[in-house]
């Protein structure tokens, strides 16, 4: 099983941050299904990290120009592909992500020891910033609806 860290934080994400959970499970258990589930321990412990930097960390506001434009520095060019940076700009001109928010997305795109963000990915990644953000409900749950109701195909 090749897995990576987004594997194991979408898994979690999926698994246990449902706002309906009855149960509040500890860290301690939670690494030990992983573990059972087959993660690697070091993917799951730089998970754990992961988070714990999301949550440690909040958008903090920037003086923005309403005419500005964000330019990625080379290393973000080679972790979010064209397709990926022209949806963070869709969020941004949507009003779904703030120039803060955007900024922890490529924050945390960039915490990661992987290349190949894609965009389904990189939702994925937007979604764990939204929901640990206050005051992101509206937005999460607009991208929730993309991510989750996505329709495969055309509809005639």
């Amino acid at each position: 099983m090749k897995e990576n860290v987004l594997d194991v934080l979408m898994y979690l994400f999926q698994n246990y941050m449902d706002d309906d959970a009855d149960a509040d499970p500890d860290r301690e258990s939670i690494q030990t299904e992983l573990l059972a589930a087959g993660f690697p321990s070091r993917e799951v412990q730089q998970a754990f990290e992961w988070l714990d930097s999301l949550t440690d960390r909040q958008a903090v506001p920037l003086p923005v120009n309403p005419c500005s434009c964000r330019i990625y520095v080379e290393q973000e060019l080679v972790r979010l592909n064209v397709e990926c940076r022209g949806f963070l700009l869709f969020l941004e001109q949507s009003a779904i992500l703030s120039s803060e928010t955007r900024e922890l997305v490529i924050d945390r795109v960039m915490a990661l020891e992987t290349d190949d963000i894609g965009l389904h990915q990189l939702k994925w990644i937007i979604l764990m910033v939204l929901f640990n953000q206050p005051g992101q409900e509206e937005a999460y749950a607009w991208l929730e609806d993309l991510v989750f109701d996505e329709v495969p195909g055309y509809l005639h």
